[in-house]
């Protein structure tokens, strides 16, 4: 194994065990990588993760020498990972960070400053922060005690306080001589850096501290395996078993025993009474084993705390008395929770009570529901699974949710329901799988044994979810603890792309199957044929031989309705007679009067009202767009892409972006680029719109943001939601090199003359 890339042996070696962050994982790397200080060496560990985690690894150590990547072959879980990283480290310092978690400015340069001072101890712990999903920001209670113990470096038999740290992996750096010369290691299982936090305590002769917060320690909504109730937590005990196994090989040790020992039995408690981590019905046999290990390792003479009910009962063995006592906390808690709902009121009591009478039935292994842009109609993703699905899983019956107005919208003999109906509250009680791509009504309740298949409708450029939080404008009116509870019904997160994958891991951190399908909606954009494509242009009028733009612009947070950036008289006029230009507008905004006279005298096509965005863009020789979605799919059709943004710095600090669309780096800008309508005119005029410069952006955008779509996606959602098959059986996208997207012209037709100057 290689030494640190300038050759000589680095200060820090940080380990970094990965395994299912795919959404964090670059955050954390940033502020690794990113340091001030740059004297040291990353251990990234892909524990077989089964996301884009090893594919974003790959790709930094491709960029930054001192990050090397270690697949494993099996998953083995945090403990194993940080031995495997820990194996291959050379620095004179251990680190470890999870995944999730992120270093902050100038921690690294801290850390170092404070081990030369203090003469390189054997061990340092600095302080950290706790983030929560919802932005708040929360110091550590340990900063004063770091404060306090920053003026001396000897160890727990001098300052038995230091035990009562926080002992955890990552709020430390080891001396590796120390590390390896005590055999220290995680063991398997949750609560690994019990052992190594503790041990590593009492076996440093010279502890040093450092009360500046150099650890953002990261409250995922979802995702921590601690905050996951279930058996898992049963590890605590081989774990501290392990712990007093230790003070047993070491007897020079016993004086800190009664300290661990208490420890131990606040943590045992601290976890039994969590709903988080014990369910209820493992309660009993959990407070048995965590009785069994009072006494086991209970030290001659030890006195419990005074006042703790725990203590006692653990040591009595008592679990009548502490099941009370819990069960009294948490009727306290209902008790409140109910006057509180009775203070709003029994509001659509009726609507419940029939609701509620048809969830005891039971579901419908037949029965799908539908639903699309908060029932406006028969449109999107779902619809194009509804179609496959008609075909390939003929055992389902599907009806869709549409308002009355949206009932145009669907083919000839779709059974449909309107929200609100009791028949609607029948199918969405009763039916097995629900399928939109917008979050179902708050009133949905998820029955055990529904499946939710959330579709999405776009690839993100703007910030989605929780990363809206920072951004005002755009997070103004959104509820976060509903939205999340919304997100919590998705058994099944349908993604076009690994950006979105990593994205919606942080925005919508809940636990659900991402399935890299592609988007069933752009399956059209490679199964159509010439045939097809002139038929619509017919059906829209456009007439043949003519150059087709379509415009199609995003919202904006801070405006209400539509106000284009763009003179489209002035613009439609200087495309001249071999341009047509349809416009369309977002469908948040209503009809435009402005619009509808330049389209009533001829000037261009309003096509705000087309029910199918799909077939516009098959229809169109290029887009122009701004921050639309609708980029990432107008791609698959390897046709030219217009960015026009003339408020790009607006709109980026009012909402929020996943990348600099206009920065003329290959896989982020789709095309050419104009900031005025004056640029915007010259690309047409020259023909630049689509020359060579913009072919070439156009095909690394492909390449990044269209590897799914490739005419299948609807068949992979099918067959993995209606046919249930395992995900490793759907079939692989085909590479782009060998797609055929939608042609514009027949074979045997000229395609149209470039509109150079």
């Amino acid at each position: 194994m290689s030494l640190h890339p300038t050759g000589a042996r680095a200060r820090f070696s940080v380990v970094v065990p990965v395994y299912k962050v795919q959404g964090y994982l670059r955050e954390c790397l940033d502020s690794v990588l990113g340091q001030s200080f740059r004297d040291l060496e990353v251990l990234a560990v892909d524990d077989c993760s089964p996301d884009g985690c090893g594919r974003i690894l790959d790709e930094y150590a491709a960029r930054d020498p001192r990050l090397r990547v270690l697949h494993l072959p099996r998953n083995g879980g945090l403990g194993p990972a940080r031995n495997a990283g820990t194996a291959q480290a050379t620095g004179e310092y251990l680190l470890f960070l999870d995944s999730d978690d992120r270093y902050l400015p100038g921690a690294l340069a801290s850390i170092d400053r404070r081990l030369t001072a203090a003469g390189d101890p054997e061990l340092l712990v600095f302080d950290h922060q706790r983030s929560y999903w919802w932005g708040e920001v929360v110091p550590s209670r340990y900063g004063v005690q770091l404060a306090e113990a920053a003026g001396g470096t000897g160890g727990v038999d001098e300052r038995p306080e230091l035990l009562s740290l926080f002992h955890v992996a990552w709020n430390k750096a080891y001396r590796r001589d120390f590390y390896t010369g005590n055999g220290l290691s995680f063991e398997p299982g949750l609560y690994e850096d019990v052992p190594v936090a503790n041990e590593a305590m009492v076996c440093a002769a010279r502890v040093a501290c450092l009360p500046r917060i150099c650890v953002d320690y990261r409250q995922r909504h979802l995702g921590a395996i601690t905050r996951s109730p279930g058996r898992r937590h049963f590890d605590i005990f081989p774990q501290y078993a392990s712990l007093f196994a230790f003070l047993d090989r070491h007897p020079e040790l016993d004086g800190v025993r009664p300290l661990l020992f208490e420890r131990m039995v606040t943590h045992l408690l601290f976890c039994l009474r969590r709903t988080d981590r014990v369910r209820p019905a493992d309660r009993r046999a959990y407070f048995d084993r965590a009785s069994s290990f009072y006494h086991r390792y209970r030290p001659d003479g030890f006195r419990p705390p005074a006042g703790d009910r725990g203590f006692r009962a653990l040591a009595q063995g008592h679990y009548a008395p502490f099941a009370a006592e819990l069960r009294a906390r948490r009727g306290a808690s209902a008790v409140r929770g109910r006057l509180g709902t009775l203070r709003r009121g029994g509001v659509r009591q009726a609507r419940r009570g029939y609701y509620a009478v048809h969830r005891r039935l039971p579901l419908r292994d037949d029965l799908a529901l539908y639903s699309a842009y908060w029932s406006r109609g028969f449109a999107c993703n779902p619809a194009a699974v509804h179609r496959e699905a008609l075909r390939r899983a003929p055992q389902i019956h599907g009806v869709w949710v549409v308002s009355p107005e949206g009932a145009a919208s669907l083919p000839p003999g779709t059974d449909h329901v309107h929200p609100g109906s009791r028949r609607y509250w029948r199918l969405l009680a009763r039916a097995r799988y629900l399928v939109n791509n917008v979050n179902w009504p708050d009133s949905t309740v998820k029955r055990p044994g529904q499946l939710h298949v959330m579709t999405h409708h776009g690839t993100p450029l703007k910030r989605m979810g929780l990363d809206q939080l920072p951004y005002p404008a755009s997070a103004r009116g959104t509820d976060f603890p509903r939205l999340l509870r919304r997100s919590e019904r998705w058994d099944i997160s349908v993604t076009a792309n690994p950006h979105s994958s990593e994205h919606w891991e942080r925005a919508y951190p809940c636990d659900y199957e991402d399935l890299p399908a592609g988007y069933p909606r752009n399956d059209r954009y490679v199964r159509a044929d010439a045939d097809e494509v002139a038929a619509l242009r017919t059906r829209l009028g456009i007439p043949e031989g003519r150059t087709a733009l379509l415009y199609a612009p995003t919202m904006r947070d801070y405006r209400e309705d539509f106000v284009p950036l763009l003179d489209l008289e002035r613009f439609a006029a200087s495309l001249g007679d071999e341009h047509l230009l349809l416009v369309r507008t977002h469908y948040f905004y209503g009809p435009d009067q402005e619009l509808r006279e330049l389209a009533e005298r001829g000037l261009l096509l309003d096509v705000s009202a087309h029910p199918h965005t799909e077939e516009l863009c098959l229809a169109a020789d290029g887009l122009i767009t701004d921050y639309s979605s609708l980029m990432f799919d107008y791609a698959n059709l390897d046709r030219p892409l217009v960015i026009y943004a003339p408020d790009w710095e607006a709109y980026r600090s009012a909402r929020g972006v996943y990348f600099d669309l206009l920065s003329g780096r290959p896989g982020e800008t789709p095309g050419a680029v104009a900031r005025t309508e004056e640029e915007l005119f010259a690309l047409f005029r020259t023909g630049e719109w689509r020359g060579p410069h913009s072919d070439a952006l156009r095909n690394a955008f492909r390449e990044r943001f269209c590897p799914y779509d490739d005419g299948r996606a609807a068949e992979r959602v099918v067959r993995r939601v209606f046919l249930g098959e395992p995900p490793e059986t759907l079939p692989a996208p085909l590479p782009l090199s060998v797609r055929r997207p939608a042609p514009l012209t027949r074979p045997d037709e000229p395609a149209i003359a470039p509109a150079h100057g």
